[in-house]
């Protein structure tokens, strides 16, 4: 079993990725950050003719979003009720909508942009990890109809053999508008896309210090100092303390996934008859899906940490495996890995500025969706392209109690450990 992410495993960094030796002096817009929101931002930066860099400390996408499932779906970390309740119903649609609206994005870049990376609209199914969850999700389908016009399938637990071949859960929604596709692959055709558009990408370039020289910024890296109009910073789950303040806004949680070998065609037909992608109703959710390659995937949040160790994580992972698909046990994992979810408080994708520095980050496990939307969104704002977007319009709230450490972690993981087992 290897401890690296299969997708970077199956689809290495290529040689010949467009990345420029040493970052260039002057730009009007330092991107920090090369994972889906830095690279969309400078897609949309470039085309308009501004002189941009993307500043990477490891290599393109090195962090969740060549780590992530795959899966993209409608909606956001947020539940929609609590959205509704805490903005209004106008922002609450704009919210809903945006999300739709990041899946149509990413079909229109994968599409017009000729990246191979195995996209299709195959859709997903929420299932009910409880007989008690089953009710909650038939109310979600009227009310998202009534609502926003959304339509889910409610799936009975007697149908539920129509799209998973399991009878572990009670129920489930299928939802055709989402898609999936492979992480690596989509990243690295970002990339090439943005330089194609102008963009310089920089790879092996640290960012150690952003200071403020008159109306412009010096951003200090390994490489030599880079001179910008604007700074845009894109690290999500792996925001540092490199800009004071920003940190506090986001905090990191770890998600752990494992990979199988290849399965024969004829389980993978019985397993996934329509190649879907499948999350649970838990708090401690799995996530899982057929890889275009024909392996089980399977996530989960078992931990919040962003350390457990890997072996132990696979057992973990691969005993939920089993337990949903028995057939499994003779399909031990090929690959065991982890990734950093970056969360708010609010638990709200952020579009900000703060000591005069721009971020966005904030998606909560939506990211390969949401942070092309938002990176797409934050690179149009700075271009002069929008005057305004939702992920801008709202507060971001910071607790007093974290500033560096999310020491907090191992409390809430029991805290929804415990909402798990009494709902």
């Amino acid at each position: 079993m290897k401890f690296t992410p299969f997708w970077q495993d199956d689809c290495p960094r290529p040689a010949d990725l467009p990345v420029a030796d040493e970052p260039p002096g002057n730009v009007d817009v330092a991107i920090v950050g090369s994972g889906y929101t830095g690279l969309n931002a400078a897609r949309v930066l470039a085309a308009t003719g501004a002189r941009v860099a993307v500043l990477e400390r490891h290599t393109i996408g090195w962090g969740a979003s060549s780590r992530n499932g795959g899966m993209a779906t409608p909606g956001i970390k947020q539940a929609q009720s609590v959205i509704r309740k805490r903005y209004g119903e106008e922002l609450a649609r704009k919210f809903w909508q945006a999300s739709l609206d990041a899946i149509d994005l990413l079909d229109e870049i994968v599409t017009t942009e000729g990246i191979d990376c195995a996209w299709r609209r195959c859709g997903h199914v929420q299932l009910a990890a409880k007989a008690s969850h089953f009710p909650m999700l038939q109310e979600k389908a009227v009310s998202f109809q009534r609502e926003y016009g959304h339509r889910y399938r409610v799936l009975e637990r007697s149908q539920l053999t129509e799209e998973i071949g399991s009878r572990y859960h009670f129920g489930g929604l299928v939802d055709e508008y989402s898609g999936g596709l492979h992480p690596a692959r989509y990243v690295y055709g970002l990339a090439r896309v943005a330089a194609r558009r102008g963009a310089t990408l920089c790879e092996q370039t640290d960012v150690r210090r952003i200071r403020r020289a008159g109306s412009r910024f010096v951003l200090e890296t390994g490489k030599g100092e880079v001179e910008a109009v604007e700074v845009l910073v894109c690290t999500n789950g792996y925001t540092d303390e490199l800009v004071p303040g920003l940190k506090a806004r986001v905090f990191p949680v770890g998600s752990y996934i494992i990979v199988t070998a290849p399965l024969p065609a004829d389980l993978q037909d019985r397993l996934s008859p329509n190649r879907r992608m499948y999350y649970t109703t838990k708090n401690f959710l799995n996530y899982f899906r057929l890889t275009p390659d024909g392996r089980m995937l399977w996530g989960g949040r078992n931990d919040l940490s962003t350390d457990l160790d890997l072996e132990t994580s696979a057992k973990i992972l691969y005993r939920q495996l089993c337990s949903v698909f028995p057939e499994l046990h003779d399909y031990p994992p090929t690959h065991s890995w982890s990734g950093h979810l970056g969360l708010t408080f609010d638990l709200m994708p952020h579009i900000g500025r703060i000591q005069g520095v721009h971020y966005a980050f904030g998606y909560g496990g939506h990211g390969l969706s949401i942070a092309t939307y938002v990176g797409t969104e934050a690179g149009l704002l700075l271009a002069g392209k929008k005057a305004s977007s939702p992920f801008a319009e709202i507060p971001h709230p910071t607790m007093f109690f974290y500033r560096k450490r999310p020491w907090f972690l191992p409390a809430v993981a029991q805290y929804y450990r415990l909402l798990d087992r009494v709902s």
